[in-house]
């Protein structure tokens, strides 16, 4: 097993995988009661956090970070919801710049930076075939680019595909 600090890295989005964008399958009745943008009245899209998704993400053996707008929101509303500690948080610049090749998504320079040559997954709704071919060529370790449908959010077969890819990274000799 590697150290805390050559763990594999997971970088998260909010938007689509955690919070889907097609009707809601899970309602937690916490989440109704807080909201970034008016705390008297609620965010019902939190409303669609599956809190069961937290645990199964720490279960994962990998380091949890935040790759979101949300940036430190996410600590502060998404994590208690869905039972996720204080992670660490991708800042991106502001405004965030379309840089790169056309088709490339403005985070995945940002995301193949912060990883520093560790192994990484990427958790995201918008990855794109440019986003593959660029992270192939621009990152020397193994990397996983993982398109979760944003209509479902993060599903059981994307925590079995994500486990599935760090076992053989997390366990190698």
């Amino acid at each position: 097993m590697t150290g805390a600090t050559d763990r594999p890295l997971l970088f998260l989005d909010v938007d689509g995988p955690l919070i889907p964008f097609g009707s809601p399958s899970v309602r937690s009745p916490t989440a109704a009661a807080v909201s970034p943008a008016c705390p008297d009245r609620g965010n019902p899209l939190l409303e669609r956090l599956d809190p069961a998704l937290g645990p199964r993400l720490l279960a994962l053996e990998c380091q949890l970070v935040w790759a979101t707008t949300w940036r430190e929101e996410a600590n502060e509303i998404v994590s208690p919801l869905i039972g996720l500690p204080t992670l660490p948080v991708l800042e991106w610049p502001d405004p965030c710049p379309d840089t790169g090749p056309h088709g490339l998504h403005w985070k995945t320079g940002h995301i193949v930076e912060w990883a520093g040559g560790r192994p990484f997954i990427w958790v995201d709704d918008e990855i794109g075939a440019m986003d593959r071919l660029w992270v192939e060529a621009s990152h020397p370790g193994p990397a996983l680019l993982h398109r979760v449908d944003p209509a479902r959010g993060l599903v059981d077969a994307d925590i079995t595909a994500l486990a599935d890819w760090l076992r053989p990274v997390v366990h190698r000799p």
